[in-house]
């Protein structure tokens, strides 16, 4: 049984796991992101690479992390959450372990095992994910590969414009997908709210200490949850923007199906729902032509883990 290594570097967290041919985690091993520090990453990872094969035979490393990853899959270009600029992280890696090695973007990584294990598995050939984060993040899977694009930074979905000269992005555009769709929009949806109308959104104040600063997303997901008006309208909102958003990639790409994954994805039927209704509505032109269904994601947060330990099989 070929075993590979997994490794999902994010902002907060280095998560490590051995994953066998069929997905399957059989071991896992974390340790803290010291993000403020290249170096002290690289010795992070390093840590759990080397705890990982004291205990099983490997044959390869994967790493998926949060940046911009070259064409030759070895460097880390830029990470927004990371110290990393231009980081040669395969080679530093490879200096301190006696692995082939293949460094990936996370939400590539994470596509590629939903793609292969999860919620797109009975795709033949094509999937799109949308991670929906504080930011969001994507992935693309066409002709059964991962569409890189010819720098290796294609798929940012959240980056592409939804409304012309809406709000500022921290890419430096202007209304930005990423800007109507993601946790942070719904954030804004429901803090807007609360100044526009505290009456109505009382509950949700009450929640959130008095102060509408006191808003964020896990917050906002519990009242939807508990019924919230306030809240669900935020949800709405979200989904009205993620459904046009997947529909313009149908016109596109035209794929097998589209997973919806990240943190905001935990509130369910409270996105998806309006999701999908943005998306019918959207492509009501099509009349009966097929179009890709929207699943939400299921590999949990070991998605990264073990898309890039497959990954690295296929390397």
């Amino acid at each position: 049984m070929a075993l590979t290594i997994g490794v999902d570097i994010g902002g907060t967290k280095v998560l490590g796991g051995v994953v066998d041919p069929a997905g399957t985690v059989l071991a896992q091993c974390r340790r803290d992101t010291p993000a403020d520090d290249p170096s002290q990453i690289v010795t992070r990872i390093v840590e759990v690479i080397r705890e990982l094969t004291a205990a099983h035979q490997v044959d390869a490393v994967g790493i998926g992390a949060a940046g911009w990853i070259d064409a030759a899959r070895s460097t880390v270009l830029f990470a927004p959450n990371l110290a990393w600029r231009d980081e040669p992280l395969r080679d530093k890696l490879a200096a301190e372990i006696d692995l082939p090695i293949v460094v990936e973007n996370d939400a590539n990584v994470a596509a590629w095992a939903e793609f292969k294990f999860g919620a797109a598995k009975a795709a033949s050939e094509s999937m799109v994910l949308f991670t929906i984060g504080t930011g969001i993040g994507g992935g693309i899977v066409l002709g059964g590969r991962i569409v890189r694009g010819a720098n290796g930074m294609a798929a940012e979905l959240g980056h592409t414009v939804m409304v012309a000269d809406g709000y500022p992005c921290g890419c430096g555009r202007l209304g930005c997908v990423e800007q109507y769709a993601s946790g942070s929009a719904l954030v804004r949806f429901a803090r807007q709210a609360a100044i526009a109308d505290p009456e109505h959104a009382g509950e949700l104040l009450v929640l959130a200490g008095g102060t509408v600063e006191g808003i964020d997303g896990p917050l906002v997901t519990r009242a939807a949850m508990d019924g919230d008006e306030v809240a669900i309208d935020a949800f709405e909102q979200v989904g009205h923007w993620l459904g046009i958003a997947l529909a313009d990639m149908v016109q596109i790409l035209d794929p097998e199906v589209f997973v919806v994954g990240g943190g905001v994805i935990d509130a369910g039927e409270l996105l998806l729902g309006p999701t999908r209704t943005s998306y019918t509505r959207a492509l009501a032109a099509r009349g009966r032509l097929p179009v890709a269904e929207i699943h939400p994601a299921s590999m949990g947060n070991v998605a990264g883990v073990i898309g890039a330990a497959d990954l690295a099989r296929r390397t």
